[in-house]
């Protein structure tokens, strides 16, 4: 089986840090894109950002200059580094990896389990 696993969400004020990571384990043969997404109450689920297995990087505008996004190859992790961070951030971010692995033996995506993260103003 494939996992991934997130963690570094939490309670923030506003204008401060998070750093999240997301390890995929379990029989895997290759990880393409890996990236960030995120889903705010009542609202659909958003990309914040994707990175390459290269490390060429996407950002949705929300987020440019505040966040960087980061992989670790060796590890099949990556991580979201989220500075300046305002309320309306408050939501449950989710890991997501395109790859091949498990008993299937083609290209797919896998999900995180969601880590919440809250801005108080």
């Amino acid at each position: 089986q494939v996992q991934l696993v997130e963690s570094g969400g939490g309670l923030v004020q506003a204008g401060g840090s998070l750093r999240l990571s997301c390890a995929a384990s379990g029989r895997i043969f290759g990880i393409d894109d890996m990236g960030w997404y995120r889903q705010a109450p009542g609202k659909q689920r958003e990309l914040v950002t994707t990175i390459t297995s290269g490390g060429s990087t996407n950002y949705a505008d929300s987020v440019k200059g505040r966040f960087t996004i980061s992989r670790d190859n060796a590890k099949n992790t990556v991580y979201l580094q989220m500075n300046s961070l305002k309320p309306e951030d408050t939501a449950v971010y989710y890991c997501n990896a395109n790859l091949v692995g498990g008993s299937v033996l083609m290209w797919r995506d896998y999900w995180g389990q969601g880590t919440q993260v809250t801005v108080s103003s």
